[in-house]
């Protein structure tokens, strides 16, 4: 799902969206590792005690059994974040799960954390050769008698691994996963992770990861949560179950999380409202609709300290990542501002969107 060498583009999206995306990681475990080029200091983020070389960050989703980080890394993303890894591999929805939306630049998923597993993901993750920020974001298996349990199996289990620990609650391809955003059920899961974090050798960030579907009193309550838990940050957010009525592709009411483009402003306005509402405490990743310089900027500005971004990657290609970072660098705007300063100056703006 990601083009790799220009007329290979035509060819992938030809096949079937998993088919395209399976080749895709298929051929970027052959490839040689290259080098990115060293970033400017200006786009340097320190977050959550980790220092990044620069804000853009490739999302969940993409590498979901840890196949391919450091070859991700080598096209200059900033940092690379694997899975969704559940305890025992699952096989997740039937097939077909995946769609383009080619005329609204967006694709549709209801995968169901479809992945091999805890084990050969950390023996993969164990054997990296390279340095680079890698988180891994952890889920619970469709069918666990705790899933809470499976998230605790999931930090110990990569606690000498991962750079920093997602805690997925929030996708709508696994029913009843978002319950546990409900203000009692997410007190004792952050509880029981982040005693299982503070149990391990070296203490690695624990970030929440957010629908873009709650209504601002459940935000309310998710904040609260997690300002009182003391976790190190929030992820804002993974994909929507709505529709725009403007959406023109016909396989816009396939069922499943909508990302890409049509994505943008719904998880904008999230952000900007979670940034609002953390006062600070942490810092915010903002996901959703990436696929420009403006963008990412806007998300920076709407609260956003780091950015992540997946579905843009399917009609633009790898050389986005290192367009966003030269138009970061070129903004007329900056006026010698960094993007340190910059995060969350227009988040009243886009906490206002409808």
């Amino acid at each position: 799902m990601i083009d790799l060498f220009g007329l290979a583009a035509a060819g992938l999206r030809r096949l079937d969206p998993e088919d395209a995306h399976r080749a895709t990681i298929a051929a970027l475990k052959f490839m040689p590792l290259r080098a990115p080029a060293p970033d400017d200091p200006l786009l340097a983020v320190s977050a959550f005690g980790l220092d990044f070389p620069n804000p853009v960050g490739l999302a969940a989703g993409f590498d979901k059994d840890a196949e391919v980080a450091d070859a991700m890394l080598g096209f200059g993303f900033g940092f690379v974040e694997v899975g969704t890894l559940t305890p025992r591999p699952q096989s997740g929805n039937a097939r077909p799960r995946a769609f383009r939306l080619s005329e609204d630049r967006g694709v549709v998923n209801r995968y169901g954390f479809n992945n091999c597993g805890h084990a050969s993901a950390l023996a993969r993750l164990r054997a990296r050769g390279r340095a680079g920020i890698v988180g891994v974001n952890v889920g619970a298996n469709k069918d666990a008698d705790d899933r809470i349990a499976d998230y605790v199996s999931g930090v110990r289990a990569f606690a000498n691994v991962a750079s920093y620990f997602t805690i997925n609650v929030s996708s709508p391809n696994t029913p009843g996963l978002r319950d546990l955003q409900e203000p009692s059920a997410l007190r004792d899961l952050l509880a029981r992770t982040i005693e299982a974090r503070d149990a391990a050798v070296i203490r690695r960030p624990l970030l929440l990861k957010i629908a873009p579907d709650l209504t601002l009193d459940q935000l309310d309550g998710i904040v609260r949560v997690a300002r009182d838990s003391r976790i190190d940050g929030m992820i804002v957010s993974n994909t929507t179950i709505s529709r725009h009525e403007s959406l023109r592709s016909p396989l816009a009411r396939e069922s499943g999380g909508l990302s890409g483009a049509p994505l943008f402003d719904l998880s904008t306005r999230m952000l900007a409202q979670t940034f609002v509402r953390v006062e600070g405490q942490f810092p915010l990743i903002g996901v959703g609709g990436i696929d420009s310089a403006e963008k990412a900027l806007a998300k920076i500005e709407a609260g956003a300290a780091l950015v992540q971004l997946y579905s843009a990657l399917v009609y633009e290609g790898p050389g986005l990542v290192n367009r966003i970072k030269r138009g970061l660098l070129d903004d007329p705007g900056r006026k010698g501002v960094a993007l340190k300063d910059r995060v969350g100056l227009r988040a009243a703006h886009y906490a206002a969107l409808s």
